[in-house]
């Protein structure tokens, strides 16, 4: 796909975004989440990750940026986490999130570690807020214990 056509896939799912309609912006938010690289798909994750009008679109966003298993999507997640404040969002948003998290990073532990490792490096993010969210992303993965382990040689 060329940058044109990226730009103009962004362009489309920003908009529905921010439909009135949770289903729109919970497939803006999957969608979208494909997109976490660019920098202007980056705000709009934010926004629907801390959608204040559905939870559905919070966790399936979550979800999605989380299964990319990179910097891009977790900086965002963590950005989201770090501006949480108990006057703008629902106590329930960060338990979707944290959900999202453990459903994600539950099963194996290498795929837990990685995004630990990952979570390391942006908090020491030149960004003060990715930098607080990857510390509170690091506590959330620390509290996990994985189903499956890698064989030891004994």
């Amino acid at each position: 796909m060329t940058s044109e056509a990226r730009r103009a896939a962004v362009a489309a799912l920003i908009e529905l975004a921010g439909s009135p309609d949770y289903r729109d912006r919970s497939d803006a938010g999957r969608s979208l989440a494909s997109f976490a690289e660019m920098p202007e798909a980056r705000g709009p994750l934010v926004e629907l990750v801390l959608d204040d009008r559905d939870t559905f679109v919070t966790r399936v966003t979550a979800e999605a940026l989380l299964r990319r298993q990179d910097p891009a999507g977790l900086a965002v997640v963590a950005s989201a986490i770090a501006a949480m404040g108990p006057d703008h969002h629902t106590p329930s948003q960060i338990a979707w999130i944290h959900s999202a998290v453990r459903d994600v990073f539950m099963v194996f532990s290498r795929d837990r570690d990685a995004a630990v490792r990952v979570c390391e490096v942006l908090a020491r993010n030149p960004d003060a807020q990715v930098r607080r969210g990857a510390d509170q992303l690091i506590a959330a993965l620390a509290g996990i214990d994985p189903s499956l382990h890698p064989a030891r040689d004994d």
